[in-house]
Formats: C-alpha cells, structure tokens, sequence
C-alpha cells in the first residue's frame, strides 16, 4: 500500500542549495519537522562530497575549505535543527499541486503533499553523445565529473596519459588533479578562443603545473576499440569547425571530457514549471518562486554557478521565501517588472520581480556571452540608465552580480535590462 506523508516544505536534493534552503527555512519560522529533504545518494553533502580540493567557503566562512567540509558545516546545522531528510529516495515526480512521488528501499513507494516545493536537484554533465565525436566506444573515455568521483571517493585511477576536453572549472581540476595522482596531462583543449573556468583555476590548475591550454581545438576523432589508444584534435576556425590541414594525433589511454553542465530539470518540466531558454533552468521571480505557486528553485537547478557561495547565498534565500509562503505571508502584486539581458548579457536571475514582493532590494545575477576588458556594465529602467560601471575584466566563466532596488524602480517600471557598453 501507498505511503502518504504531509508536509509543509519538501526539498529535492540534499547537497549545498537544499542543505541552504532547509536551514534558511527552519531559521525563519517553520518548524523543522515540518520540512523533509529528499536526496538520491545515501549522503547529504551532493557533489561537494567528491571536492576534496580547496577555495570554498571564502564568501559564506570568510575561510578556505574544502568541499566535504563546507558540506559538513550546513549538515551540522541542519541536524542541529533536526530537520528530517531521507536518502536514497529517488523522486520519480512532482505535480503541479505539489505531490512528490518518491521511491527508497526503507519506504518503497510513497508520496508527500507538499505546502511548497524547493526544487534543488543541481546539474549533470553534457555526455559525448552530445559531442558527435566520431570512433568507436572504448574505454577511457570519462565525463570529468565521473573521473573526479573515481578518484577522489572509490579510489581508482581512470589512466596515465590523459587527453581533457574542455576548460571548464571541472575539467582543469581535474587536470591538477590527475597530474597529483600521477598521470600525464598532455594538453587540455577548449572549443573556444578563451577558458570557460575561472582566472584562479586556470593559474592554479594548468599554470602551475606547465599544463598546456589549446584554445580553439576539439577532439575530432577517438582511436581504439576495446581501450583509448588515442585522440586526434584539430584547430577551429571562428565557425567552430575544424580546419583542414590542422590535425594532430595524441596518444593518450584517458579522456576527459569537460564539456558543460546541464540543470537536472525533468521533474521540473513535468510539475508544468516553465524553464529559460538561456539558463536551462526554472524562470523565477524575486522570491524565486517558478510560475508554478509555492514552487521554488535555487542552486545549479536554477542556473549553473561559479562559487558555492553563491549557491548558498541563493538558496536561503528560496527557504525563507518558501517559509513566507507556507504562513501564507506572500503578498499579492498587481506589477511585475521584467528583466532582460543583451548586448552581451545573456541571461538574468531572476527574469521578473514584483515591487510588493522584494524588500528594499534584490541580487539579480547573469552572465556575459564572451570576455570584455575595459568595458562598462549598465542598467536600464524603461530606458533610462540608472548604473554605469566600468569593469576591467567579464568573462563567461564568472557570474557578475547587481543589487537593483525598490527605489529605483519607482511607480510603474515595466522593464530593466542590463547591457554590455562601450563607453
């Protein structure tokens, strides 16, 4: 027989941005046992499990940890407040009315009628059927994040002599990472003219230890049937196609490929939550709250993020929103301003937000589509530039940030977008 379970905030996803969430929640007034946290793997903690390297925390502890350890810090506060969580339970559906439908070994078969929703699943990796990389299918070929996993939590090493495809922050670790380990990082290679990670992981990473960066090269061809034997790159022209002529076979026994994150949105697609193109992710308001009422979503589900930090940040914020809208504290409003990108932002979060609705101030974050030196950062309001600042560097790789106020959007603004200018 079915299991039912009631409760006022269910939370999908146990690593940084539900941990957040749930804690934010407790903090501002719901009562723990009210809220659940469901999580796949049988740990709380998510990918920061496998981080073993440093540099979180700087933001949120104003100290450097590693990733098991920032971990650790919100799932001692979320057992401090005994909050109930569940692992194993892999959620198979969420309804627009708020059912969870989940299924674990202990419980079997259950569902949760929810007061409101925190969607926190985080994201995966684009695999190599993505790519369209031509050769055969051996082994030694590896997303970055499953070799990461490898490594650093079942103590296997993927190979010796390793080809990575794609400078993401997860693939130059990686690079760092394996060369720790002892293998041999031959070159890591980047479709695009300039690095997709960020500035400190490309010195700390690639620098440090004389990893080469190929910019503007892919893999073009995988040699090998039963093992990799090897990877042929070639250069890209601005079309990002191969130029002929431009080949150069690699022998390596690994690859790595480091080729993007994807937000983990099934089930949000199939509770009717309308996603952003751009982001991939939920399109949210100020509280973020999904066009869904009472559904709310943070972290890498929502867009992916540079800094942990910023996850968390985030993700106490949708818990103290899904607490507000739990006690029914949510006030209606009549305006909704959206908020757009162009000229060189692509996208922002969150794409609308309600005046009524947002306190004195909201962090809107977005990301530039290629890198800037020297360029200015504005903000419009129906037109009219309210913010004009001149920045040295934007780079894809790092989330830029704005606080927009309630001041500044007045009356009866319709509209604020943010642009890349030259002057």
């Amino acid at each position: 027989m079915e299991n039912k379970i009631t409760k006022s905030l269910v939370i999908i996803g146990g690593g940084p941005a539900g941990l957040a969430a749930a804690v934010a929640a407790a903090e501002n007034g719901l009562p723990a046992e009210d809220i659940l946290i469901l999580e796949r793997d049988g740990r709380l903690g998510g990918i920061l499990n496998q981080c073993i390297h440093n540099g979180f925390g700087l933001h949120t502890f104003k100290e450097e940890l590693t990733g098991p350890e920032y971990a650790a810090r919100f799932e001692e506060r979320a057992k401090a407040l005994h909050i109930p969580y569940k692992l194993g339970a892999m959620v198979l559906s969420i309804s627009p009315e708020k059912v969870v439908t989940a299924v674990s070994r202990e419980d079997g078969l259950f569902t949760v009628e929810a007061g409101a929703v925190i969607l926190a699943m985080g994201c995966r990796e684009r695999s190599r059927g993505a790519l369209n990389i031509p050769g055969f299918r051996p082994a030694g070929v590896f997303s970055a994040g499953t070799a990461q996993r490898l490594v650093n939590m079942e103590g296997y090493m993927p190979g010796r002599e390793v080809v990575i495809l794609g400078s993401g922050d997860i693939g130059l670790i990686m690079a760092r990472r394996m060369t720790l380990e002892g293998a041999h990082v031959k070159c890591v290679a980047e479709l695009l003219p300039y690095s997709g990670g960020l500035k400190r992981n490309i010195v700390q990473c690639l620098h440090d230890y004389d990893i080469p960066l190929l910019l503007s090269h892919t893999v073009v061809d995988i040699h090998g049937r039963e093992r990799l034997e090897g990877a042929t790159l070639a250069e890209v022209g601005p079309d990002r196609k191969p130029v002929p002529g431009s080949e150069k076979y690699i022998p390596c026994d690994t690859l790595l490929l480091s080729v993007g994150l994807l937000p983990e949105n099934e089930l949000s697609e199939g509770a009717e939550v309308t996603l952003d193109r751009v982001t991939g992710g939920p399109a949210v308001n100020e509280s973020l709250e999904t066009n869904v009422p009472g559904i709310f979503a943070c972290g890498n589900v929502l867009h992916v993020h540079d800094l942990v930090d910023y996850v968390s940040e985030e993700a106490a914020r949708a818990g103290r929103a899904a607490a507000k809208y739990v006690r029914g504290g949510t006030p209606k409003s009549a305006r909704v301003v959206k908020l757009t990108g162009r000229d060189g932002v692509r996208y922002t979060v969150p794409q609308t937000v309600r005046p009524a609705a947002m306190g004195e101030s909201v962090v809107v974050r977005f990301r530039v589509a290629n890198p800037y030196y020297g360029k200015y950062l504005s903000c419009y309001v129906d037109g009219e530039r309210i913010s004009h600042r001149k920045k040295q560097i934007m780079a894809p790789g790092e989330m830029e940030s704005f606080t927009l106020t309630r001041e500044a959007l007045g009356e009866s603004a319709q509209e604020v977008v943010f642009c890349v200018e030259e002057e």
